[in-house]
């Protein structure tokens, strides 16, 4: 990647596959991005530029590196997939970007593990600009997704009443299905993952959860 190149990614500003971070401050912290692009459609994690598109570069480019690019081994499970572009900027010092080009995974989801034991982890997903926190259901999906297979869906009383609710209702969360249709949680959430699967519903993540929406469709 060039530098001329670099930039014209930078004018898009940041959103579902662009990410800006000026440093490595926590590295830690900054691989949920690298995993929530992992989970969605992939993305660019350009370190070196500022949240308003400042292509400021890094002064120690190798430090950064090395303290991002252990943190994705030791911490993402499955391993991260991704490309590496080093960019110098112009008249500057040596200063250069860095760019994780980072892959799909195609087992997900990838989670970033709390702890080098690799027993404890969460899961993040792209939504527009943000990477937010996988809900059960997400990553119920992001699962199946991984591994597709046709999804029979069983139009009970419970399914028709979802579409019917949906068909004068913007959206929708678990917690709310599960009350308003006097059922369990679980059983809530099954018959929303199977739906989503189905392309029955669509469903958009947000924080600490998700919500889900008709598809536009006549049933």
């Amino acid at each position: 990647m060039t530098f001329k190149e670099l930039r014209r990614f930078v004018a898009q500003g940041e959103g579902l596959e662009i990410e800006f971070k000026r440093k490595v401050y926590y590295p830690h912290k900054i691989a949920r991005e690298a995993v929530a692009f992992a989970n969605t459609k992939g993305g660019k994690l350009i370190i070196g530029v500022s949240d308003d598109g400042t292509i400021n570069g890094l002064k120690h480019p190798d430090e950064e590196l090395y303290a991002l690019a252990t943190t994705l081994q030791k911490f993402c499970k499955p391993q991260i997939e991704y490309q590496l572009h080093r960019i110098e900027v112009p008249r500057t010092e040596g200063k250069e970007v860095l760019v994780f080009d980072i892959k799909p995974h195609t087992q997900k989801p990838v989670f970033l593990l709390h702890d080098s034991k690799g027993k404890i982890g969460r899961a993040y997903i792209r939504s527009l600009d943000k990477s937010l926190q996988a809900s059960r259901e997400m990553r119920k999906i992001l699962k199946a997704e991984s591994n597709p297979k046709d999804t029979f869906v069983n139009y009970g009383e419970k399914e028709q009443w979802l579409l019917k609710y949906l068909g004068s209702h913007k959206r929708i969360n678990v917690e709310n299905f599960a009350k308003l249709a006097a059922i369990s949680i679980p059983e809530a959430s099954a018959i929303l993952v199977k739906m989503t699967l189905a392309r029955l519903i669509a469903i958009e993540p947000q924080e600490g959860g998700a919500d889900y929406f008709s598809q536009g469709k006549d049933f």
